[in-house]
């Protein structure tokens, strides 16, 4: 290799120059390296989030190079916003700071999957749909402003219960007698009673711990998204043999869906034998398909 027998002395200045990694030197909050490790969707997912639409066919190679562009694209504007904001009064100068500090289209820096400009292109119809997912009522006479307004709220009190690892078990009418006799677990420290207990819960943390501990990875059956959103949910176990109809998705994803479609986790961690089962279902209290 170059760096080893000396051959590449000529090119050290530039190596030098150049952080690992980065091929953007103006822009160095900009790794291509770390962004060519991201898994498809979530190159989808960032783009969308920046207003870039059309991803739906592209490949992995043309996704990164069009999040490189977009985020350099960025950084300029940002870079001009600020300069010409130097001319301007105090006032004006911080909020040019404010708005930099946030990703477009994101007013809510601590719930980052929470996207205001995204949920306020929804139709109300989409929109009134989404709150009844959420065991919102009401929502029949409210106007479209205050339907995204509620919308949003209703997802940051779940991020805030998904955060802090309450998450308790949504109850509705088409609750199952395997949701009234299996042992509620609200936290990764709760213990089933015994082997082959019937559990059930809604936290994010277990739920991750569970699959994880399976190597199973978050995923969605191909062919059935809508409006690109995520279809039924699944997780792929190398035990299984992978499934060509899964297609794997972020756990960002993955999580966003079973919030909005308010679905209950229903699972085994062990068997009856003491043995470690892959035993789960995904149950809805509002539906009975789930």
């Amino acid at each position: 290799m170059p760096t080893k027998n000396g051959s590449g002395r000529g090119s050290g200045s530039t190596a030098t120059t150049n952080p690992p990694g980065n091929q953007t030197p103006n822009t160095p909050d900009i790794n291509e390296s770390e962004i060519a490790r991201l898994k498809v969707d979530q190159l989808r997912d960032r783009l969308r989030r920046r207003g870039v639409a059309g991803t739906a066919d592209m490949r992995k190679d043309d996704l990164v190079k069009a999040l490189v562009k977009a985020m350099k694209d960025g950084a300029k504007k940002s870079t001009s916003a600020r300069a010409g904001g130097s001319s301007r009064s105090g006032s004006s100068a911080k909020k040019t700071t404010s708005s930099s500090a946030n990703p477009p289209g994101n007013q809510t820096p601590n719930t980052p999957d929470i996207n205001e400009s995204e949920i306020a292109r929804l139709k109300v119809d989409e929109l009134r749909s989404r709150l009844r997912a959420r065991g919102v009522a009401g929502t029949a006479g409210m106007q479209k402003a205050d339907l995204v307004k509620a919308l949003v709220k209703s997802l940051r009190d779940g991020s805030s219960r998904s955060s802090s690892g309450g998450g308790g078990v949504r109850k509705g009418p088409q609750n199952s007698k395997s949701i009234k006799y299996a042992q509620e677990v609200t936290s990764v420290d709760d213990e089933p009673e015994r082997p082959g207990r019937s559990l059930v819960t809604t936290d994010h943390d277990v739920i991750r711990r569970w699959a994880e501990a399976r190597k199973g990875v978050p995923t969605t059956v191909d062919g059935t998204e809508h409006d690109g959103h995520a279809g039924v949910l699944r997780f792929d176990f190398p035990s299984n043999g992978r499934e060509q109809r899964l297609r794997e998705i972020s756990w960002e994803e993955w999580f966003r869906a079973f919030d909005e479609r308010r679905l209950n986790f229903i699972y085994q961690e062990e068997r009856s034998d003491g043995k470690q089962s892959n035993f789960f279902r995904l149950e809805s209290p509002d539906r009975e398909d789930g």
